[in-house]
């Protein structure tokens, strides 16, 4: 059987809040999102504490509070160029509340942020189901659990 080749990956992983350092991984990370990248791309993945979230956030979406993921894509092809930030206690306090593992919600959402980074959205009802489809196929392939069947 031949393994799929995957798109290459060049990934800065930064912790600006290291709370998680141990579960993140280079490799681990890489993985999770390479399994999402449909192109090579060249991705930085910052985990940044609740104020460079919230700051982040509202500088950029106009939005006061610190949320999960942003992504900010500068271009889809032939190279996906974006920045992802998470901001860990965010990650955190949502794990807990879906009852999920940290990792599986780190997982889901590191495969989250690489599809909007190459364009995918939620915007509109279709592209939501669109999305949420392939990010359940990537996160089963990966050995995960549907991020979505709980809701």
């Amino acid at each position: 059987m031949r393994r799929a080749v995957l798109p290459a990956l060049r990934l800065s992983l930064q912790f600006a809040d290291a709370r998680h350092r141990a579960l993140l991984p280079r490799h681990r990370v890489m993985r999770w999102m390479r399994a999402a990248l449909e192109r090579p791309g060249e991705i930085t993945v910052r985990i940044v504490d609740e104020d460079e979230g919230r700051t982040l956030n509202r500088d950029y979406r106009g939005k006061d509070y610190a949320t999960n993921v942003l992504t900010f894509d500068y271009a889809h092809e032939p190279v996906v160029v974006a920045d992802l930030i998470l901001a860990a206690p965010v990650v955190e306090r949502e794990a807990r509340e879906m009852g999920k593992t940290l990792e599986a919600h780190y997982a889901h959402l590191l495969v989250h942020g690489t599809l909007h980074a190459q364009g995918y959205d939620h915007e509109s009802d279709d592209e939501a189901e669109a999305m949420e489809a392939r990010e359940t196929e990537i996160l089963l392939a990966l050995g995960f659990d549907d991020p979505y069947a709980a809701r």
